[in-house]
C-alpha cells in the first residue's frame, strides 16, 4: 500500500508538472501500476466524484465545465449500482478504509430508503439533494425496472460482502436486503409472460417496452426470478426475453467468431460491447450456460467480432487497429450514441475494451497501455480516461459517464480477483433463480 501511495504521489507530481501541450504521461509503468492507476482514478468517480447528499453517482461529470450546474445533482440509480463492486475493491486494496465505506453505504441507503420508488422500484434518475424523480424523458418519469436491476445487483454484492461482519455491516446488509424485497418485479410483467421496463405515475404503461432478448437486460429478468417475494415463473423468462425461442441467432457472426444469440437490430457483428458489460458486473459468465447460449463464449466472441471490425477500420478511420478498438454507448461527435460494428461514427470509447478485459486480457491491455502512454492526459484525467475519443476528428472531450466508468471499475476488479462476481453469485437466491431459469453455472474463477 505505501509503495502505491508514493508511485501515486510521483505519478500525480509527474502530470502537473508536464509541458503543457504535452498528451504524453512520461512514465513507464508495470502491467500491474498501470492497472492499479486505471482502476484507481476511475474508482474515484464514484468516490470523490460523488454527489455530497446521497453518495451516489452524479449522472455525469464534466471537467472541461461544458455542463449545466444545475444537472449536477442529478444522479443515477444504475450507474451507482455499477460503481459498487469497484468501491468494494477498494477497501480490499486499502485505498479506503472500512470505516469511511461503512459511512458511505449508510449515507448511500438513507438516501435510497427515502427517495421515489413505485412497488420498490427507482426511477432512472434522481435528485440527489431531494430524492424526487428526475424525469429521463418525457413519459419516464417513474419506475425503471432494468436501471434498478443494475443497483441491485451491486447492493447484492455489498449485502454478501457484510452480511456475517459486526453489527454495523451486519446492519447495512440487512438494509440493503430489505429494499430487495421490497422490490415487486412481478409488477412489470402486467400479468403477461414478459417484463415491461417502464411504469409512469402519469403514464402508466404507455412506454410500452417490453424487455425481449439480446440486449443489456438479461439481469433484469435474473434478479426477477431470484426474488424472495415478488418473483417471475420461468415461462416469463422463456416466452418473453427467450422470445419463444427467438432469441437463438442463425449463422450470426463474422471474422471467424460465431454468435448464439440474435443481438437486437445487431444480428450479425452483435450489439455496443456494454451488452457484455452491463449484466455480468456480479452475474458470471464463467461458466454460465442456459438452453440458449455459454454466456462466456457469447461475451468473448461480441468482443472479439467488435475488435476485429475496428482492426478491419471498413471506414478508414485515423488511429484505428490492434491497439485502439472498443466500440460502445458512449458521448460521439455529434451527442450520445451506442457506436457498434456496422454503426461505427469513428468514436473509440475507453470503456469498451477496459471492460472487456475479462473477456480479452491481451486484447484490452494493449489498447490501455496505448491510451495512456501515446495519448496521456489528453484521454485521461482526475477519474481516470475520459468517455470517447476520436483521432478522426481531432475529438477528445474531458467528460465522464458513470455507466461507462462503473462498469470500467468493477470489470477492473472482476478481471484480477473475481471479487463480484464471487459475492453477487453466493447469494443464496441468485442460485434458485438461476436454477428456476434452467442456468447451469459451473465457478471458474
Amino acid at each position: 500500500m505505501r509503495t502505491f501511495l508514493l508511485f501515486l504521489s510521483i505519478f500525480s507530481t509527474a502530470c502537473v508538472s508536464a509541458e503543457k501541450n504535452s498528451s504524453d504521461i512520461k512514465i513507464q509503468l508495470s502491467d500491474e501500476q498501470l492497472l492499479d492507476t486505471v482502476q484507481y482514478y476511475t474508482f474515484q468517480y464514484f468516490w470523490k466524484g460523488a454527489e455530497p447528499n446521497s453518495g451516489m453517482a452524479p449522472e455525469r461529470i464534466h471537467w472541461d465545465g461544458n455542463y449545466p450546474a444545475q444537472d449536477a445533482h442529478i444522479v443515477t440509480t444504475g450507474g451507482t449500482g455499477m460503481g459498487l463492486i469497484g468501491i468494494l475493491g477498494a477497501i480490499e486494496r486499502g485505498w479506503i478504509s472500512q470505516a469511511q465505506a461503512i459511512e458511505r453505504f449508510q449515507k448511500i441507503l438513507n438516501f435510497l430508503e427515502k427517495a421515489d420508488r413505485w412497488q420498490g422500484i427507482w426511477p432512472h434518475w434522481l435528485d440527489g439533494k431531494t430524492g424526487k424523480v428526475k424525469p429521463f424523458s418525457q413519459k419516464d418519469d417513474g419506475a425503471d425496472l432494468v436501471e434498478s436491476a443494475f443497483l441491485m445487483q451491486g447492493l447484492l454484492a455489498v449485502r454478501e460482502y457484510y452480511k456475517n461482519g459486526p453489527a454495523e455491516e451486519r446492519s447495512i446488509a440487512s438494509r440493503i436486503h430489505q429494499l430487495w424485497v421490497e422490490m415487486e418485479w412481478d409488477f412489470h410483467s402486467r400479468g403477461e409472460n414478459v417484463l415491461y421496463w417502464h411504469w409512469s405515475p402519469n403514464f402508466s404503461w404507455e412506454m410500452n417496452f417490453a424487455l425481449e432478448g439480446y440486449n443489456e437486460a438479461l439481469i433484469a429478468y435474473i434478479l426477477a426470478a431470484s426474488s424472495p417475494t415478488y418473483s417471475i415463473d420461468a415461462p416469463t423468462y422463456h416466452q418473453g426475453w427467450g422470445r419463444s425461442g427467438r432469441i437463438r441467432a442463425e449463422n450470426a457472426g463474422a471474422y471467424g467468431f460465431s454468435l448464439q444469440l440474435r443481438h437486437q437490430g445487431a444480428e450479425k457483428y452483435g450489439g455496443p460491447l456494454f451488452w457484455a458489460h452491463y449484466s455480468f458486473l456480479g452475474l458470471n459468465p464463467k461458466g454460465l450456460k442456459d438452453q440458449y447460449a455459454d454466456y462466456w463464449t457469447e461475451n468473448r466472441n461480441q468482443t472479439l467480432i467488435n475488435r476485429a471490425w475496428c482492426i478491419a477500420n471498413p471506414g478508414r478511420f485515423q488511429g484505428y487497429g490492434e491497439k485502439l478498438w472498443g466500440l460502445t454507448a458512449s458521448y460521439s461527435t455529434s451527442g450520445y450514441h451506442a457506436h457498434r460494428p456496422d454503426d461505427d461514427k469513428g468514436v473509440i470509447s475507453p470503456t469498451a475494451a477496459i471492460s472487456s478485459i475479462v473477456y480479452t486480457p491481451k486484447e484490452s491491455m494493449a489498447v490501455i497501455r496505448n491510451l495512456y502512454e501515446t495519448y496521456g492526459k489528453k484521454v485521461f484525467g482526475p477519474y481516470g480516461f475520459y468517455d470517447a475519443l476520436s483521432p478522426e476528428y481531432d475529438y477528445f472531450p474531458q467528460q465522464y459517464l458513470a455507466i461507462d466508468q462503473g462498469p470500467a471499475v468493477s470489470m477492473l476488479e472482476n478481471y484480477r480477483t473475481g471479487l463480484g462476481w464471487k459475492l453477487f453469485m453466493q447469494a443464496p437466491e441468485v442460485q434458485e433463480g438461476l436454477k428456476k431459469l434452467g442456468f447451469t453455472y459451473q465457478s471458474k474463477n
